[in-house]
């Protein structure tokens, strides 16, 4: 039994599980927008599982497709794969699971969610692709990520909606953010691998910037998204809090002094993702 946990809790740190907490609660609260309200508990739960069999499919086959890049980094050389206590066939398998979990939910779901599968699927895997050739990466993982309140909505409806864009565009920019501050720490390395990212390109005090200006983008489409949707009180309480946190985020990253860049990345964005769902659910419940 021992074994069977250690072995879990392997795979649970190459897919980085503790990371669900910045997808997830988008997708929950795309839902919510979607049922005007809690939305049935089978849902719920249907495309709770979508989430994290898209999730820890795209995180594997983003471990597999970058293990020798990671084996390259001495920041990522510990990662399993590099590292050797997961084996290339074990996490091919587990990624393939992964991916059937999610398309099997979809099933369950929706006919238009089991038909957009395929093109969700070739999107979290055409990401892991992008460093090699686009500073955009950021972009495109926002897009993929952003999948998550969209997929949500169809789940609840059985259709598309071009009123849950707002909160789509506000996940691409708040993904595309944090992740061009994560990028920061790997500037140096990028460089001499002929990998590409905004820090690459333009250097960190202009990716500072740009992370800040993708931020500011994501307050104003979520207020969009709050007017789209005719929220109350509690949603505009909610967006105060998550303007402090971006700007408190920001306030932890300086160009010459990124040693508070996990914090910002691993613990403010968590917060932000929760309280963009909690200002959601206590507004509709209220």
């Amino acid at each position: 039994m021992e074994m069977v946990k250690n072995r879990v809790a392997l795979y649970l740190r190459m897919i980085k599980f503790s990371h669900s907490v910045f997808a997830l609660p988008f997708a929950f609260t795309g839902a919510l927008f979607a049922a005007g309200g809690l939305p049935d508990w089978e849902q719920t739960f249907w495309i709770a599982v979508a989430m994290v069999g898209a999730r820890s499919g795209a995180m594997g086959m983003n471990r597999i497709i970058d293990r020798r890049i990671d084996a390259a980094n001495p920041r990522t050389a510990d990662r399993e794969i590099p590292a050797g206590t997961i084996r290339l066939s074990d996490a091919v398998l587990f990624t393939a699971v992964s991916f059937a979990i999610m398309v099997y939910a979809a099933w369950r779901l929706q006919p238009l969610c089991l038909y957009l599968s395929p093109l969700a699927i070739a999107i979290l895997i055409f990401y892991s692709l992008t460093k090699r050739f686009t500073w955009g990466a950021h972009f495109v993982l926002g897009i993929a990520i952003a999948g998550a309140p969209l997929g949500a909505w169809i789940a609840i409806t059985g259709s598309f909606s071009w009123t849950v864009l707002p909160l789509c565009a506000a996940v691409v920019f708040w993904l595309a953010g944090f992740d061009v501050l994560y990028a920061l720490q790997d500037i140096d390395f990028d460089r001499s691998h002929g990998l590409h990212s905004i820090p690459q390109r333009f250097g960190i005090a202009a990716s500072i910037l740009i992370a800040r200006g993708c931020h500011c983008l994501t307050w104003l489409l979520l207020v969009w998204t709050g007017h789209v949707f005719g929220m109350n009180d509690m949603y505009w309480v909610g967006m105060v809090v998550i303007a402090a946190l971006l700007v408190y985020e920001h306030a932890l990253v300086k160009p010459d002094d990124l040693s508070k860049l996990d914090f910002a990345f691993f613990n403010m964005n968590g917060y932000i993702s929760m309280t963009v769902f909690a200002a959601t659910l206590m507004d509709m419940l209220i």
